[in-house]
């Protein structure tokens, strides 16, 4: 049936755009995101009992296209499947055609297809089309910024594949196989001096889907867009970036000679520190937090390179913990630029007091991406933290105390007095020049009615996703153990002594904040930093040295 699981969404989407009307469009929708989610449900519980395998056209494994269901993949095929069912029913009360729904189908056929497959070359493929679909997702309502920015993400991307093209093209010479397992085998054979250049070239491609330093100029013009459907940045940053997480923890195995640990721990910390520097400087919602992904991508990739078991569970679950906060928090930044007018944080105040749901699923995301007790993000960073080496540590403490100091700054709009949204001539004339249509599509305008009264099916997707970030810190050790079937636990020495950290690291974020962060000159001139097409592509050019230097010169 794995077949099925790609290739379910791209009918659905051929029939949505085909057959259905706008308005049914979005019913239908719904409910097959049921459906799908149901059955990904479903994988997820067989894979649990053995890797699920298909041969798709009963080919021989080196001939063929082969499909497998582990507990990984198919964890991450539920999220997805589970992040487009919540990312359908907070669209639910907006006005989007059947092409959008089509493209939404499209995008989770072929990430699914990512998340199952084996082949590189078909990795290849389906990175190539995803990135023309979210392309078009980002310029999906056609101003200037968002055809510059859709338009980047395309380019850098393509670009970037390029380089894992040739990469691929390298291994098959060596190995005369694109199934990851057997070319794994044939280069467990050959001299490790043979696979650097392979490895260095593929991993520059995943690199940049992964957006680390200093590959990730894409991220906050593809994440922060202004006017791209908010639930498209919230599916961004919440699945399509575990995509190039996902790639890269597959592709380690595949050179067995090879080990980077070092060099993307580095790398990964190194990310953390400058994606929360550049999220403190900004003062657009959507910014800020593709900033923060940045981030918590690089807090990630640094866990994923500690050796250790519960670091690896703990990398894990930091990546499904991320899908879920991050998420929740897209989705209140878009309920908050409509309701107030506007996406700069500064001009946001009261929304405790002006929207209780929308503040109380705030509070749970911020808590769960800090870390704090009883929160999902408190047991993933306990996890990593577990057993690594005090320097470690204490990278690791600074770049959370850096998404502590940036969620202060984000926690602003949540206090404070409010006005009404006022309304200046020149905005009316704008809006009377405005259809409908048009008007819908703008996030920075806010409709006349709309403060009045948020759509429940927006507040009760942000509240969702906000409990199920408390269930996952109260019940974290259950749900790593029901997700991979690690057996894991929690110290409860150890847990009071991460408890008191972050106390203390709240205290000095608190701090940080209001006497140099808020008023500094410097951060806000970080606000222009962008390396554009030309320094994008010189920064791709100037990784893949880096990695061949050090795999070649220094890692062993």
């Amino acid at each position: 049936m794995l077949p099925y699981f790609v290739i379910a969404p791209i009918l659905i989407a051929i029939f949505l755009y085909a057959f259905s009307s706008n308005k049914a469009a979005k019913t239908i929708a719904i409910l097959a995101q049921f459906i799908l989610t149901a059955f990904s449900i479903r994988l997820f519980f067989q894979a649990r009992e053995g890797e699920l395998i298909t041969n798709i056209g009963n080919y021989e494994s080196i001939m063929g296209i082969i499909l497998r269901a582990d507990t990984i993949s198919a964890v991450f095929v539920a999220l997805t499947a589970i992040s487009f069912l919540i990312a359908a029913l907070y669209s639910y009360s907006e006005n989007e055609g059947k092409l959008f729904w089509f493209l939404i189908f499209i995008w989770q056929g072929l990430l699914i297809g990512i998340f199952l497959t084996r082949d590189l070359f078909n990795i290849f493929v389906l990175v190539e089309v995803a990135a023309v679909v979210v392309a078009v997702l980002i310029m999906y309502n056609r101003d200037n910024r968002s055809m510059y920015d859709g338009m980047f993400y395309l380019m850098t991307g393509i670009i970037a594949m390029q380089f894992y093209l040739f990469g691929l093209g390298y291994v098959y010479r060596l190995t005369g196989a694109l199934d990851m397992e057997v070319a794994a085998q044939v280069l467990s054979e050959i001299d490790r001096s043979s696979q650097i250049l392979p490895y260095a070239l593929i991993i520059t491609g995943i690199g940049l889907k992964c957006a680390i330093l200093p590959l990730f100029s894409w991220l906050p013009k593809a994440h922060g867009s202004p006017s791209a459907p908010t639930c498209v940045s919230a599916l961004l940053s919440g699945v399509h970036i575990k995509s190039g997480i996902y790639l890269y923890m597959r592709v380690q195995p595949l050179f067995p000679a090879i080990d980077a640990s070092e060099f993307f721990l580095v790398v990964g910390i190194i990310t953390g520190i400058t994606g929360f520097v550049l999220a403190m400087s900004q003062s657009d919602i959507k910014l800020l937090l593709a900033y923060s992904t940045i981030s918590q991508v690089g807090l990630i990739m640094a866990s994923l390179s500690i050796s250790g078991e519960y670091a690896q569970v703990g990398a894990l679950y930091q990546a499904f913990n991320h899908s879920l906060f991050k998420a929740s928090l897209f989705m209140c930044a878009g309920i908050l630029s409509k309701v107030y007018g506007t996406r700069n944080v500064d001009d946001i105040r009261g929304v405790i007091r002006r929207f209780p749901v929308i503040g109380a699923a705030m509070i749970m995301a911020i808590l769960g991406i800090t870390g704090a007790p009883l929160f999902n993000g408190s047991i993933s960073k306990y996890f990593i933290m577990y057993g690594t080496t005090w320097y470690v540590t204490w990278l690791l403490m600074i770049v959370n105390l850096g998404t502590i100091i940036v969620f202060v700054r984000f926690s602003t709009m949540l206090f404070g007095r409010y006005d009404d949204v006022k309304e200046d001539s020149a905005l009316l004339r704008r809006m009377q020049k405005m259809d409908t249509d048009v008007h819908r599509r703008d996030e920075t305008v806010a409709p006349r009615n709309y403060s009045e009264s948020v759509p429940k099916n927006k507040q009760f997707v942000i509240i969702v996703l906000g409990l199920v970030c408390l269930a996952g810190g109260i019940f974290g050790s259950q749900f790593i153990t029901f997700l991979w079937g690690i057996e894991v636990s929690v110290e409860t020495a150890g847990y009071l002594e991460k408890v008191a950290i972050f106390a203390g690291s709240v205290a000095v974020g608190i701090l940080l904040y209001r006497y140099v962060v808020a008023k500094n000159v410097l951060l806000r001139k970080l606000r222009g930093i962008d390396f554009g097409f030309r320094g994008t592509c010189a920064a791709l050019g100037g990784f893949f040295a880096a990695v061949l230097i050090v795999l070649g010169f220094f890692a062993k």
